[in-house]
């Protein structure tokens, strides 16, 4: 949710101890018709990233407030267009997407599956833990980017992943 407030807002702030317990009420108040407030509005701490490579494909990458890149494409487009429609296919699909573990299968299918997108979990030659988000036509439309030292860590690697990319905004940097 988030809320444009007016500058004329009354704020109350109230205090209360019973016991050993407090809390603390603040309440704001407006006139409706001063302020706006979206109610539909995913937050997220992190930011999509439209950009052309070296070689002049378009690639994207999701980078968290912290600065850490999340997750990225992993492969070049040829148009603008094209990177843009598969960034949203990984808005749509990731946060509902099942996490399978590659390593020993401990992974669930859901009762009704709610993406078309499914986390891989698994660890590669050298002995590094990686996700990747593969879509039910067997494309690989996400991944970490990066090895991971645990699996626990890649685990919260992709975690961060599902929480942040539905409210992700898109930017092309420059």
């Amino acid at each position: 949710m988030t809320a444009d407030l007016p500058p004329e807002a009354e704020l109350e702030v109230e205090l209360d101890r019973e016991g050993d317990v407090a809390s603390l009420d603040i309440e704001m108040e407006w006139d409706d018709a001063d302020g706006d407030i979206e109610t539909d509005t995913p937050v997220s701490k992190a930011r999509f990233e439209r950009y052309e490579d070296a070689d002049d494909q378009w690639r994207w990458r999701l980078v968290h407030d912290n600065g850490n890149i999340i997750a990225d494409s992993g492969e070049g487009y040829t148009a603008k267009q094209s990177v843009t429609q598969g960034l949203e296919s990984v808005k749509t699909n990731a946060a509902d997407a099942v996490v399978v573990d590659q390593s020993n299968d401990d992974g669930h299918e859901p009762d009704e599956p709610g993406s078309d997108a499914t986390f891989e979990l698994y660890e590669d030659n050298e002995g590094k833990w990686r996700w990747r988000l593969a879509h039910d036509n067997g494309e690989i439309i996400a991944d970490g980017g990066q090895g991971y030292s645990s699996k626990q860590k890649a685990k919260q690697g992709l975690e961060s992943v599902r929480l942040n990319v539905s409210g992700a905004p898109i930017e092309d940097p420059q």
